[in-house]
């Protein structure tokens, strides 16, 4: 639908002289009224406007009909029950919102959205409710400020977004393909340009984080795009192989819009930033900088699952729960007016853990399916989850007993929350007493996780918005950088987690060194480690390692306990991915299999053939495949 169109059917539609001023915001339509008190009273009118349109109507008071803001403040103060624990209150005049920081947005909501509604009625401002994190969050509030110091621009670039969406398309969608940047037939890298005559998307941007030199980086030559003419990128998850190259884009032309859910925004700013900062230290320097990440925050567009979005003139967005991190989602793509419907998986879990539910499985339509295959192998079947718990502390009793420390390579996103809420329950029984100490990312990924208690699982959500906060137990230590060698060199026994999860480089590889030759000492991999890397190699029996020790090599024997825990991943096993096949509903016709070893996506493929009749392929790097 184009600009005009929306412009007419609001005219034709909407109430008679209570809109004065139509206008778009990225996918979002956006009206303004000089009487915002009737449309909080009569708000089945926009319920309705918004079903004629398919669109998410936004309904603001004209800026001359917004209440000074000293004033509204102490509107608001006398509004909000005092218990709500306000923390922060500050306008943005250009989106006419009031962002509301609370330590409990139910209070702040009141019944049935009693409040907000008196709030809006009052002082013509609508409220934007934030939480105020129960952990202190450096980056929530970093990210937090830039975009309430950037409104302006943001404002600008949304509506330079909407015109582009809502423009009159060139062509008519009569074809589709999809071509692969990165992520097939490896992991690492994921990048799949999806293009129809009017429209170039990019679903996610990663880097190969074990990768060498340009290998590390997707292949846009087989794009033969300008990253200019890309229209939207959309970004599944914020691990940094789906969006570890999203800033370079910004630095060499790409002006577009990132769509994602808003815990991703966050953490893939604390992540690129965090390898940004890494990478000048141990000269793996990235082609970006903290700028180029400030300015993706500016131009990111957050969506809740199940919100669909246009993104383009021909395609349509909705992302649903993946289950694999905070946030993490499955990109549903409508195509053309129901031309062609494809579901792109990013990583998937479909199994229990203590931290998400599962992966969602039903869609509105579903003909091409893009599945990750990371333990699509085989044998890659993956132990009962109690079974992992198990082991995991038959590892701690052991190195406990023999006094020795147990080093624990986590990615700070995903894994090691996973694993703090395993060790909260052993702690809650009684079963150990040893401190554990995070070092890294995790407690600020772990910070950002209590911002959104939402996006959890129903009982930790639950226990979050109650005050028993799980990652708030005593036991859990936040490691500064001068504390790492007082941890190592105490005598007493402990628990370390820390980056990075395959030990490419970090905080790991310094404890790594000081611990690897004392076999009282035990690591322990809970996570996927990919070809090349180090935790790759001491999973497969690595025993002597060279690593730098303050400018000079130093040759490592390795005699401390080395176990690998299945069972924790992230990532659906094989069993669980030939389980999602068989439940996706409705069935798709074609899957391409990705983000795998070559061997691990041809039997995966092999197998949904011959067990659901799938027309299954896989795709290599740089190849192109039509849909239609």
């Amino acid at each position: 639908m184009e600009f005009s169109e929306i412009k007419s059917v609001v005219e034709e539609k909407a109430p008679e002289g209570k809109v004065a001023k139509v206008d778009v915001e990225g996918p979002k339509v956006i009206l303004y009224t000089n009487d915002i008190v009737y449309f909080v009273e009569n708000n089945q009118k926009v319920r309705e406007l918004a079903t004629t349109l398919k669109k998410r109507i936004i309904v603001r008071a004209s800026p001359e009909c917004l209440m000074e803001t000293e004033k509204s403040k102490g509107v608001i103060e006398e509004v909000i029950p005092k218990e709500a624990n306000i923390s922060d209150i500050e306008f943005d005049p250009f989106f006419a919102e009031v962002r509301i920081e609370a330590e409990k947005l139910g209070l702040v909501i009141g019944k049935h959205g009693s409040t907000l509604d008196e709030i809006i009625r009052k002082t013509g401002w609508t409220p934007k409710l934030l939480r105020k994190p129960p952990i202190q969050s450096d980056m929530v509030r970093a990210v937090r400020k830039t975009l309430s110091d950037s409104s302006e621009d943001r404002q600008k670039i949304l509506k330079a977004v909407g015109r582009k969406i809502y423009r009159k398309p060139d062509a008519e969608c009569d074809w589709i393909r999809v071509t692969f940047l990165g992520g097939a037939s490896q992991v690492g890298r994921s990048a799949v340009l999806l293009q129809t005559p009017e429209s170039n998307v990019l679903l996610d941007c990663g880097i190969d984080v074990a990768g060498q030199d340009q290998d590390r980086y997707p292949d846009f030559r087989a794009a033969q795009l300008a990253i200019s003419d890309l229209d939207a990128v959309v970004i599944s998850h914020a691990h940094l192989d789906h969006c570890g190259f999203l800033p370079y884009l910004y630095k060499y032309g790409y002006e577009g819009p990132v769509y994602c859910t808003e815990p991703t925004r966050d953490l893939m700013a604390l992540l690129q930033l965090d390898a940004v900062e890494i990478g000048s230290k141990e000269d793996k320097e990235l082609p970006f900088t903290s700028k180029e990440v400030k300015t993706m925050l500016k131009h990111t567009v957050t969506l809740d699952y199940e919100e669909v979005a246009d993104i383009t003139p021909d395609i349509h967005l909705t992302l649903y729960n993946a289950g694999h991190i905070l946030g993490s989602s499955i990109c549903h793509l409508h195509l053309g007016e129901g031309l062609h419907n494809l579901v792109y998986t990013g990583d998937i879990k479909f199994g229990d853990t203590r931290l998400l539910e599962a992966a969602t499985f039903e869609f509105p339509r579903a003909e091409t399916l893009i599945i990750e295959s990371t333990y699509g192998g085989r044998y890659d079947q993956q132990p009962p989850r109690q079974d992992a718990e198990r082991l995991l502390y038959e590892i701690i009793q052991n190195t406990v007993q023999k006094k020795g420390k147990l080093l624990i390579p986590v990615f700070s996103v995903g894994r090691s929350q996973e694993v703090m809420m395993v060790l909260e329950s052993f702690y809650g029984r009684n079963e150990i007493n040893v401190p554990v100490y995070l070092d890294g990312m995790i407690w600020e990924a772990t910070a950002i996780h209590t911002s959104y208690p939402e996006y959890l699982k129903k009982n930790v959500k639950h226990r979050v918005f109650n005050g028993f906060n799980p990652f708030l137990v005593d036991a859990f230590k936040k490691v500064e950088h001068k504390e790492r060698l007082d941890i190592i060199n105490s005598g007493e026994p402990c628990i370390v987690l820390s980056t990075s999860g395959m030990m490419t480089g970090g905080p790991v590889l310094e404890y790594f060194k000081h611990l690897a030759e004392d076999a009282n000492n035990s690591l322990a991999f809970v996570g996927y480690q990919a070809e090349g890397s180090l935790g790759r190699r001491l999973q497969n029996g690595l025993s002597q390692v060279t690593v730098d020790d303050d400018g000079r090599t130093k040759m490592l024997n390795v005699r401390m306990n080395v176990q690998t825990i299945d069972g924790f991943s992230g990532h659906a096993d094989r069993k669980q991915l030939l389980g999602y096949a068989k439940k996706i509903h409705p069935k798709p016709k074609r899957a391409l299999i990705v983000h795998g070893e070559p061997n691990k996506s041809e039997n995966l493929s092999h197998t949904f053939r011959d067990m659901f009749r799938l027309d299954s392929t896989v795709p290599r790097n740089l190849d192109s495949i039509r849909l239609v």
